[in-house]
């Protein structure tokens, strides 16, 4: 009768324990176990616990170059025009409005 893999699983975790434990090589406790290396070796890797995912939040901005073209274009009765970029914030806009005003 064909043994469960989870029994074959559990006698393994038992051995690379028990390597683990002897202090002496791979090499040398295979040979006393009766086990090749390729096969400790691969269960070694096959039973080895994944190294657990972190992820860290991160908050992304949007990039802020330079505009090449302004949002919004006033041309004053001087005939200066007033250039004003996506990116500017209301208080300076106010600010500059009321001193065209004065």
């Amino acid at each position: 009768m064909a043994r469960k893999l989870g029994s074959r699983s559990e006698d393994w975790r038992a051995r690379i324990s028990a390597q683990r434990q002897s202090g002496v090589s791979v090499k040398q406790f295979c040979a006393r176990q009766g086990l090749t290396e390729q096969s400790f070796y691969y269960w070694r890797k096959r039973l080895q616990t994944p190294p657990s995912m972190r992820f860290a939040l991160v908050e992304a901005e949007p990039r802020r170059g330079p505009a090449e073209h302004a949002a919004l274009e006033l041309v004053l009765t001087t005939g200066e025009r007033l250039r004003i970029g996506a990116g500017v914030d209301a208080t300076t806009l106010q600010q500059v409005l009321e001193a065209l005003r004065a």
